[in-house]
Order: C-alpha cells, then sequence, then structure tokens
C-alpha cells in the first residue's frame, strides 16, 4: 500500500493556544473538496485496514539492519540526517490505538525505513487491556527490551490515538523520559473525546474529557525533558471536538502540528503525516512550549 497524499493537508506546525470547538475554518473545510475527499478516503481505508488487521495480529519481532547508515542512503535520504546523522539510529516504536495492532503502521513503518531509519518496530498491547496506566507500563517494559537489543539509551516512540495516550502517561506519569528521545501522537485525544461517553468499557471511560488519567495528566510535570509533537486533523472523526487532539502542558515542550482534511485511520497513511514523522524524529523540527525544569543531581 502506498502513502496517501494531498496537497492541500500539508501539515501546519503551531503552539499557540486554540480556541473553543474546531479549529479556525474547520467548519467550511467538512464542505470542502478536500474534505470530501478524504472522507470518502478514509471510508476506503477502514475497509483495507479490515483486510489487513488479521496479518498484524502476531507481535513484530525488532529486525535491525546495521548496514543502514545515512552515509550509504540516497541524497535525499543524506539530507534529512545532515544536521545529526546518528539520529538515523535511534530506535523508532510505533504503538497502534484502541482495538487495532500494528498493521495500521504498513506505510508508515516503511516510509521510515525507507527514509533512512535503521531501527523500525511496533508494538501489539492486549485488546482486552483495560487500564491507561497499565498499558504504560507494559510500553515501558517493552523500551526497556528494545534499548538493551539495539545498545540505545533511548527510543522515539510514535503513538496512534490511544496509543499515543497511553506512550503520554508513561513518560509523565512513570518515568518513561529515561527512555524516551522523542514522543510524536497522531491523532490521539489528549483532551479526551466526547465520543467516549458512548462506550461504557472502563478503557474507553478513562477518555472521557475530565476523566481521572486526564487530570492525573495535567498535573505538573516538572523535569520532563523529552519533547512532545501532537499531529490532529479538522477531519478527526473520533476525536471530537478536534481540538482534543493538541497537547497543552505547562511543563512539556510541545509542538502541535494541524493537518487539514484527513481522518483519523488516514493518519498512519498519509505521505505528508510520514514527512512530518520523518523530519521531526530526524531533529529537523524545533519545539516549542515552556522549558522544562533541570533534573536534580544527586
Amino acid at each position: 500500500m502506498r502513502p496517501l497524499s494531498d496537497p492541500g493537508s500539508d501539515p501546519a506546525s503551531h503552539t499557540a493556544d486554540a480556541g473553543p470547538g474546531s479549529p479556525p475554518g474547520s467548519r467550511r473545510s467538512l464542505v470542502t473538496r478536500a474534505a470530501l475527499t478524504g472522507g470518502i478516503t478514509e471510508l476506503a481505508l477502514v475497509g483495507a485496514h479490515a483486510l489487513m488487521y488479521p496479518l498484524g495480529t502476531r507481535t513484530e519481532q525488532l529486525r535491525p539492519d546495521p548496514r543502514r547508515r545515512p552515509g550509504e542512503q540516497p541524497p535525499s535520504v543524506r539530507a534529512l540526517f545532515a544536521a545529526d546523522p546518528l539520529a538515523a539510529r535511534v530506535p523508532v516504536v510505533l504503538v497502534h490505538g484502541f482495538i487495532d495492532n500494528h498493521s495500521i503502521f504498513a506505510v508508515m513503518r516503511r516510509g521510515l525505513r525507507r527514509r533512512g531509519f535503521a531501527h523500525v518496530c511496533s508494538w501489539n498491547y492486549s485488546p482486552l487491556l483495560g487500564d491507561v496506566a497499565r498499558g504504560a507500563r507494559d510500553l515501558g517494559a517493552h523500551l526497556e527490551r528494545i534499548c538493551e537489543q539495539t545498545g540505545h539509551d533511548r527510543v522515539h516512540v510514535v503513538g496512534h490515538s490511544l496509543g499515543g495516550l497511553i506512550a503520554r502517561y508513561h513518560l509523565q506519569r512513570q518515568g518513561g523520559d529515561r527512555w524516551m528521545e522523542s514522543l510524536v501522537t497522531l491523532g490521539t485525544p489528549h483532551q479526551g473525546t466526547l465520543l467516549a461517553h458512548l462506550v461504557p468499557s472502563p478503557l474507553i471511560r478513562q477518555l472521557r474529557p475530565g476523566s481521572r488519567v486526564l487530570r492525573e495528566l495535567d498535573e505538573p510535570a516538572p523535569g520532563v525533558r523529552t519533547p512532545v509533537t501532537a499531529i490532529y486533523s479538522d477531519l478527526d472523526q473520533v476525536v471530537l471536538p478536534t481540538t482534543a487532539g493538541r497537547c497543552d502542558h505547562p511543563h512539556l515542550r510541545v509542538r502541535n502540528v494541524l493537518v487539514r482534511g484527513v481522518g483519523h485511520m488516514s493518519l498512519p497513511f498519509h505521505r505528508s503525516v510520514v514527512d512530518e514523522v520523518a523530519a521531526t524524529l530526524a531533529g529537523l523540527r524545533p519545539h516549542g512550549g515552556t522549558a522544562p525544569a533541570p533534573l536534580a543531581v544527586a
């Protein structure tokens, strides 16, 4: 499957506060040609992903390729890592969303490898997971194993939907700053989603605005150094209101990136999103937000 592309959906990075409701112009965007195309694409991808789902049920094994070095790549790949050639060696762990598996990252995984990242793998958590904190602890154990296998001290984490919230919880509440070089979230309900009121399961209740988990994430997080990039869309059918996909926290180095006309399931497949993720992991995107407090040295 090839990555999707739409010239009208290029990401726009910003750190300014968003007003209540949808992003500026989102109501107009719902009737634009790009939004219509995005909606049709989303429906097609949901069907295609349903066919791919069985292929992602088995846990993916990390297969490092020591031959993949930026200096041996085409000029376009070498340019991506010109500022920091070692950035390509940092492992990348992809974390899926609710009732999903690593098949959602089929395009992104291949795209990151083609762009020069040598260690890219996905992590499946149990579809019966009932608690964000439990998933976050399991993720932390997995990140530690990846570091042991690759010999790296830190890893990049990219989380789609609930996967991004699990990763953020580990980062803020369980000492995940020790492992995470950076965190990128795609369509993650950082401020909850109104749709969570329609599903009574214990896990989905934690995604309701104002839930205990979200209140914990709003608490002070001094000392967290890991930069966070939250990519969200004005056409997200799952995160409502769509601005709830922003991550706004005074103690985190956050960069919020708005894409237009890209549906919730389409985010990991879209070329501009894959490009943005690759550029972020390569260190080409500056982060705003409040500078974190320095760690205390014993």
